[in-house]
């Protein structure tokens, strides 16, 4: 049988900018007397028999019936249509106690007083409706029409069902958690429910048939679920079942139980085909259009309204001050020997440089358990941090060179005993070209020789560490021409990566007056460094040479020098 009919049932989620009271949706049911419709499934078998030449037999065909067993309506978004049951309920004013009581009530002394309600079975309860708040779950859930069992819900649909009940004591996290407490680790039920599901308000509206017997229409116990219409205000429009757009009628078993079995009264359930249609008015290509105009009309509005909130000028720094911003990202590490681990790092500002009264230049991330990618140990942090700083030459010279922030990091593991060990030191120079950066940088620590050492940091922790970490790099004291580290015994770790999103904002760069000029100062050529991110290295290289030169030409001889000088004019004459 379940060729014979459309099974898939699901929901479908519909995007519309037109407003939802335009929606026009077509229902139509019919009965199928569980003879035909065991008819309808022999003719079927026949045919597919037939196909394959097994044997030759007149089909079986099933009279359609007309009248009681077969209802089309058209129903607009949250039009109320009454049913037996509730045009004998609010008959009597007594029984009306609420105000949308009262309101029934009225609309249906209306309709007795005219040529009655237009619907006979098929009938809306909207979401001002109690039905919303009384329906059992399961039928308003329930979109299965060719199965008996009623299959329990999951969790997150029971709760999205219980989400329009929810707008008034609704709470982000538990109120008995202490605000300083980040991490729940016995979370209850009540919580897990008010933290892991997206609360939505949405409004509905539910397609009823009434599958009485003919001549007893008005039981409660025969109201069956038909469609379900859900919209949340924003265009979103929820059906289900979906439009049937072409396909086979859905099957809706009475009380949804197998075909062909005694119920309590003693007949046989009957089937029920059921259509639904989309019928809501096309909109005119003229009127399409005019709502095209309109809401480029209306963007264009509020652009301007937040170009005007936002104004023309930026905030710029001072004239001849750099401003420096990053938002960087510590991704991961990898490649070291020990567990659990964290970084510990700090920046470091050159002459000229300085930063926020308030910022902190420095920081430490959370302790990573690592995982087991490949070959190696990867510790995801996803660590953000953020700096900022000013750059402002006072001094005006050919050989001043600007140098760039630093960051100095250490990594850091800490075991169940409160043992943590140096893995590796390193450092990265901020980029000088705006933009975004993935850097890799490789770690090493200091290396004690011996076997004490090995198993000093083994059993009882801790290992040789930096007192200036600025010895990664260039040591704050170093001022000779050349660094020797010869004798200093180190190991190669394990690699930390970052991502780094860099701006850099002066008045130089927007200045076009100083773009044509010749420019003196090396904060003018920050513009070019920023272009190119090895003028740096040249321009050291070229002073070192130059000194180098200077010095080898006070080294000579006087006389030679003359000499030379000499030399150098006889040859130009």
């Amino acid at each position: 049988m379940a060729d014979c009919w459309n099974t898939d049932t699901g929901e479908a989620v519909y995007r519309s900018r037109d407003a939802v009271k335009n929606l026009r949706i077509k229902v139509r049911i019919e009965r199928m007397t569980s003879t035909a419709a065991l008819s309808q499934h022999l003719q079927h078998q026949i045919l597919s028999q037939q196909e394959r030449g097994a044997i030759e037999m007149e089909t079986l065909t099933s009279q359609g019936q007309t009248g009681d067993n077969e209802e089309e309506l058209v129903v607009g978004w949250q039009e109320k249509l009454f049913s037996q049951y509730e045009m004998e309920l609010y008959h009597n004013e007594a029984a009306c106690q609420t105000p949308l009581d009262r309101q029934y009530h009225t609309e249906v002394k209306a309709l007795n007083r005219a040529k009655g309600r237009p619907n006979h079975r098929i009938f809306t309860y909207t979401d001002h409706d109690r039905y919303t708040s009384w329906l059992p779950f399961h039928q308003l859930h329930s979109t299965d029409f060719l199965t008996t069992t009623k299959s329990s819900p999951t969790f997150l649909a029971e709760r999205m069902a219980s989400v329009r009940h929810r707008r008034q004591d609704r709470r982000t996290m538990d109120c008995s958690i202490p605000k300083s407490k980040i991490i729940n680790w016995e979370p209850t039920e009540e919580f897990v429910k008010s933290s892991h599901v997206v609360n939505s308000t949405m409004q509905a509206m539910h397609i009823m048939a009434d599958l009485s017997p003919p001549g007893r229409l008005g039981q409660k116990e025969y109201e069956c679920l038909l469609v379900t219409i859900k919209t949340d205000g924003s265009g979103t429009v929820v059906v289900k079942p979906d439009f049937n757009k072409g396909k086979e009628p859905y099957r809706k078993p009475l009380q949804c139980v197998l075909l062909c079995r005694i119920a309590s009264d003693g007949r046989k359930n009957e089937v029920w085909r059921l259509t639904v249609e989309n019928v809501s008015t096309p909109m005119q290509p003229e009127e399409k259009e005019r709502e095209e105009n309109m809401y480029k009309d209306l963007y264009v509005r509020h652009k301007e309204y937040l170009n005007s909130l936002v104004g023309h000028d930026f905030e710029m720094p001072p004239g001849g001050v750099l401003r420096y911003l990053m938002n960087g990202e510590i991704v991961l590490a990898k490649g070291f020997e020990y567990d659990n681990l964290y970084i510990h790092f700090f920046m470091e500002l050159p002459n000229n440089w300085s930063s926020l009264p308030f910022q902190s230049l420095s920081g430490v991330t959370q302790t990573c358990r690592t995982k087991t990618l490949g070959k190696e140990n990867v510790a995801f942090f996803s660590y953000p941090f953020s700096f900022e700083a000013f750059y402002m030459c006072e001094k005006e010279g050919e050989e001043l060179i600007p140098q760039w922030p630093v960051l100095y990091f250490k990594v850091l593991s800490l075991d169940s005993w409160q043992r943590y060990r140096t893995e590796g030191y390193g450092y990265l120079l901020f980029p000088a070209v705006s933009g975004k950066h993935t850097i890799t940088c490789h770690t090493w620590r200091p290396l004690q020789t011996g076997t004490v050492s090995a198993l000093r940091r083994f059993f009882i922790g801790g290992s040789p560490e930096l007192e200036d970490h600025s010895y990664i790099r260039i040591p704050g004291t170093f001022k000779g021409e050349r660094l020797s580290r010869f004798g200093f015994c180190t190991e190669t770790t394990g690699s930390v990566t970052f991502n780094l999103h860099c701006i850099q904002q002066a008045r130089a760069f927007v200045d076009a007056t100083m773009l044509k000029k010749r420019r003196q100062k090396v904060f003018d050529q920050l513009g070019g460094f920023s272009q190119q991110g090895s003028v740096c290295t040249i321009l050291e290289a070229f002073q070192r040479a130059r000194r180098k030169m200077q010095d080898a030409r006070e080294s000579l001889p006087k006389d030679l020098i003359n000499t030379t000088s000499q030399h150098r004019i006889e040859s130009s004459a």
